[in-house]
């Protein structure tokens, strides 16, 4: 990867099949439909990819399969975050081999850690590789809030550290990281509702699992901003929208399987104990989608 990432990321959901086991050729679907849709790059093994699910063979065989589907046509993010040190190293170290272009590591979750001790496990596992890293601040399953000045002052520290994922509905702590860390870290949202507010912002973009529902749409909004055309950016988010933020009030992953599902696109259902979405709320859901949406057979 030669230039920055930037742009709409697609959180790829992993497809299984009615076994509960990867399914293979629904995952590289899943990439091709990302990079037809013109999102900027993919994220392997995230949230909405049901990481924690997955045994790390697992995880280290989507990262290979997305990886080897993106053919270098887009950048891959892999998330590799752990909740041991040497399992996230481990896990990053094959990632960097497998050629992904950026490694996204979630802080340790179930246990909340100090913010020492989350520091040295960030600092432990950026310094295992030379590819990129992004933070992943998910306080709300890490029980930890980076803040701006904690993640400006260790991407000052660790060269390799250059972007951050805020996954937080906080934009006023966005928007600080955006202006006073940009000269050393790039923000991506990671609430999809915000993608407006977070680009026109200056945010370096955003990671969303609702891309791989309408991709084209988002890539629009985001090109408008920066084209500088914001009326054009809030007409063409104005339809979109109620999809992104009806899904944010479902189980997510459990949503975006469920739309993918009914639109002709089978990803499977959510790995138990997960359910998979009731009918009525994914007819809610699929009653949403831009008619106009190409990508998606309805």
């Amino acid at each position: 990867m030669t230039e920055p990432l930037r742009g709409v990321l697609s959180a790829l959901p992993t497809p299984f099949d009615q076994h509960g086991e990867i399914d293979e050729n629904g995952l590289r679907t899943l990439v091709d439909r990302a990079v037809e849709g013109g999102v900027h790059g993919v994220v392997a093994c995230g949230s909405t990819g049901e990481f924690s699910a997955m045994s790390s063979d697992e995880r280290r065989r989507v990262v290979e399969i997305v990886v080897d589907q993106a053919a270098r046509r887009v950048p891959v993010v892999a998330q590799t975050g752990a909740t041991t040190t040497a399992e996230a190293i481990r896990l990053s170290r094959h990632a960097e081999a497998a050629g992904a272009d950026v490694l996204m590591t979630v802080t340790p979750y179930y246990e909340p850690l100090s913010l020492e001790e989350t520091l040295t496990y960030l600092r432990q596992v950026a310094g295992s590789v030379s590819v990129p890293v992004m933070l992943y601040n998910l306080p709300v399953a890490t029980g930890v809030d980076l803040s701006p000045a904690t993640v400006g002052a260790l991407a000052r520290e660790v060269e390799n550290i250059q972007y951050i994922k805020n996954t937080t509905v906080d934009m006023a702590q966005s928007a600080a990281l955006i202006h006073h860390h940009a000269d050393v870290i790039s923000t991506f949202l990671g609430w999809d509702s915000l993608l407006l507010s977070a680009v026109t912002e200056g945010a370096a973009g955003v990671m969303a699992g609702t891309a791989n529902l309408v991709p084209r749409e988002l890539v629009a909004v985001y090109d408008a901003v920066i084209a500088g055309d914001l009326a054009k950016a809030r007409e063409l988010w104005a339809p979109v929208f109620p999809l992104v933020n009806a899904c944010l009030d479902e189980p997510f992953v459990s949503a975006i399987k469920a739309v993918l599902n009914a639109t002709g696109v089978p990803v499977g259902v959510p790995r138990s104990p997960v359910a998979p979405l009731s009918s009525e709320a994914t007819a809610r859901l699929v009653a949403l989608v831009p008619q106009n949406q190409p990508a998606l057979v309805l």
